[in-house]
């Protein structure tokens, strides 16, 4: 774990003094995926969340533009989020430029807020109601909301996962992805690709998304539900943002009771079209497909390693079983 940033006693008291945290606070590492993720705890029962940015990730400016969306929907949204903490210099994001490093990184600090993720073994369905609901209140806030001057956040679109420079690097690249599977994969890239330039990206369909409603991303106590790690986020398709609520259990038996208890809560929020609701499993693939790419440029990634082995292979037998619906050549 040489690449983490605060591998040392000292660069975490350097850190921390950036913010007025209680005298003897202490960072403990909780996450790693595209960002490290700190607990900051102090004598007394003080905590907040550090995230320190990956390298060459986001720009201060696109950080700046994350929280001010997030911010935005917990004042105007109806959606609870953690808040910013500004560090000493009145600013919400900080800069360290590490000895022996030629590049800056950029960290957050945010609010602790009580609550567990939803328990993925156990039954999902009234979660994803409820996210459903969430997700739908998110996209109407962002239809809605005016977006800072010089918005800058991601864009979730075909290129992102298939283009040239894509976000996660290619998926051809991915663990395990043999001669056969790749032959599999490329006619599934090929009709995903078709269906959603069909399905078009008019403003009802398209906009600001969370980009990463993962369990892991919803924290619930005594009843409410709140949502974070905005990290992510950015330009996309609405209903990409149910693939990403499924992560790394595409092939789940649940999934199917799942969306519909999803489609079941963003209704609530929010009008969706039949003809909507019928491409869902394109964006499903479309999600899985990014995620080999992921996998196979996060090998450090504890989660990454996990399902390394079988990734490629599942994808390939998920891919042929939406062709068989799908493919209407």
């Amino acid at each position: 774990m040489s690449n983490i940033l605060l591998s040392s006693d000292g660069l975490i008291k350097e850190v921390l003094r950036l913010w007025d945290v209680p005298s003897g606070a202490h960072a403990r590492l909780i996450n790693i995926s595209e960002n490290e993720t700190y607990l900051v705890e102090a004598p007394g029962g003080y905590k907040s969340i550090l995230r320190v940015h990956r390298e060459n990730y986001h720009t201060p400016n696109a950080i700046a533009c994350e929280l001010a969306w997030s911010t935005a929907l917990n004042e105007s949204g109806g959606v609870i989020t953690p808040a910013f903490l500004l560090g000493k210099n009145n600013q919400p994001i900080q800069v360290i430029r590490p000895k022996g490093q030629s590049n800056d990184r950029y960290m957050v600090m945010f609010e602790f807020i009580e609550g567990h993720e939803p328990d993925e073994n156990q039954d999902l369905v009234a979660p994803f109601e409820e996210l459903g609901e969430i997700t739908a209140k998110t996209h109407n806030h962002s239809v809605s909301w005016k977006r800072p001057e010089n918005f800058e956040r991601m864009i979730w679109n075909l290129d992102a996962v298939f283009g040239s420079d894509p976000i996660w690097g290619r998926w051809q690249d991915g663990p395990n992805v043999t001669a056969e599977i790749r032959t599999k994969l490329e006619r599934l890239e090929k009709v995903v690709c078709k269906r959603l330039l069909a399905f078009g990206q008019s403003s009802d369909r398209y906009g600001l998304i969370h980009a990463d409603l993962r369990l892991a991303n919803l924290l619930v106590h005594k009843g409410t539900t709140r949502l974070i790690d905005f990290d992510d986020c950015g330009l996309g398709w609405f209903l990409y943002d149910f693939a990403t609520g499924i992560t790394f259990m595409e092939d789940s038996s649940q999934v199917p009771a799942l969306k519909k208890a999803w489609m079941k809560g963003y209704r609530k929020e929010r009008e969706i079209s039949e003809e909507e609701e019928a491409e869902i499993d394109t964006f499903v693939m479309l999600r899985r497909m990014a995620l080999l790419a992921w996998i196979g440029s996060h090998k450090e990634v504890d989660i990454a390693e996990q399902l390394a082995p079988d990734f490629a292979r599942i994808t390939a037998e998920l891919g042929e079983t939406y062709l068989q619906k799908y493919d209407k050549r």
